[in-house]
């Protein structure tokens, strides 16, 4: 099954102020535990959007003017400290498309871009100008232009940065490597069988 090619992402954006969010933050380590990915959504920021009872903080993603929001707005290195999969997982699980921020760490962001989710660099004025429209009005659409490196809401239109190895293969339907592998098991098997000591393995 061909992967999507990803070009245009168009949503209503939630602004979560903060330079250096490392992983531990978007998702507490005790959520680690799972087998699979499928609930971490219920994880995501949980230490500060809740305290220790599991009463309900002030936080953006508790901000019912935002519910519904598929695109993230941040500040610089976001997504440092541990490597850990789970973080970017736990984003795109509670609905999120796409991620705009000053700069991410580096490990987050090719994780993030595996499923799918971009990760766009804007400038820190950029990113104040996008979160004051969206503290005014909530249900303002963005609309980002994958291959052209824009992004557009309102009367507004912003030149922003998609690093070119990421955005080749959200535009080409090649962002997963496991599913690239996938799709080319055909041409693995062949190499395989012209391989003396791999025939000679399978043998055994």
């Amino acid at each position: 099954m061909a992967l999507d090619k990803i070009t245009h992402i168009t949503g209503r954006g939630v602004y979560i102020p903060g330079d250096d969010i490392d992983t531990d933050r978007i998702i507490p380590a005790r959520y680690l535990k799972c087998v699979t990915f499928d609930d971490l959504a219920e994880g995501l920021f949980a230490d500060v959007r809740q305290d220790g009872d599991g009463n309900t903080k002030e936080h953006p993603l508790n901000d019912s003017r935002f519910e519904g929001a598929t695109i993230m707005l941040s500040n610089s290195n976001f997504g440092c400290g541990s490597s850990r999969e789970h973080a970017p997982q736990a984003i795109y699980r509670s609905g999120f498309r796409a991620i705009i921020a000053e700069s991410f760490a580096e490990i987050f962001f090719g994780n993030s871009v595996t499923l799918g989710m971009p990760c766009i660099e804007a400038s820190r004025e950029q990113i104040e100008m996008i979160a004051a429209t969206l503290e005014q009005n909530p249900t303002t659409e963005l609309a980002i232009d994958i291959e052209n490196g824009r992004i557009t809401f309102g009367d507004k239109t912003l030149d922003v940065t998609i690093k070119a190895s990421a955005q080749q293969a959200l535009l080409e339907g090649k962002w997963d490597p496991i599913q690239e592998l996938l799709e080319h098991d055909s041409d693995i098997d062949a190499t395989a069988q012209s391989l003396g000591y791999a025939q000679a393995a399978a043998a055994s």
